[in-house]
């Protein structure tokens, strides 16, 4: 499988893409089971296998993942907002309040994606390589 994913014909940079998009809702596809263990150690073989730092794919992949919580259709922490909030506040209201951090979190996304520097700062503010 690693050999598959690590000669592919488009560049890295596009099936890093294809994960960040694709991983926050493959619980649609899971249930109720914890999916993070069963992806994990693909992610970690493709991570391997680009020769990502895997620091920096920990980030992207949590920023993701964050990202996937709060958006439509898997949004469980829209559900959970809904939960708390009067009853006056609909899932159109929770859905249009939940934009901007959308926005801000794909901003995120492109800017570690951009400047890989930004995950590994701390890393290297501390002496390790």
């Amino acid at each position: 499988m690693t050999s598959f994913i690590s000669q592919p014909q488009p560049p890295p940079i596009v099936i890093l893409i294809g994960m960040l998009i694709v991983h926050p809702y493959s619980r649609l596809f899971h249930g109720n089971r914890c999916h993070y263990d069963d992806h994990d150690t693909h992610l970690y073989a493709r991570d391997h296998a680009f020769h990502y730092d895997p620091i920096w794919f920990g980030v992207m992949m949590l920023i993701a993942l964050e990202t996937g919580l709060i958006t439509p259709p898997s949004g469980v922490t829209l559900f959970v907002m809904k939960g708390v909030a009067p009853p006056d506040i609909t899932m159109s209201d929770i859905w249009r309040a939940v934009t901007p951090y959308v926005i801000v979190d794909i901003l995120c996304i492109v800017l570690v994606l951009v400047m890989p520097s930004i995950a590994t700062i701390v890393r290297s503010l501390m002496g390790m390589k």
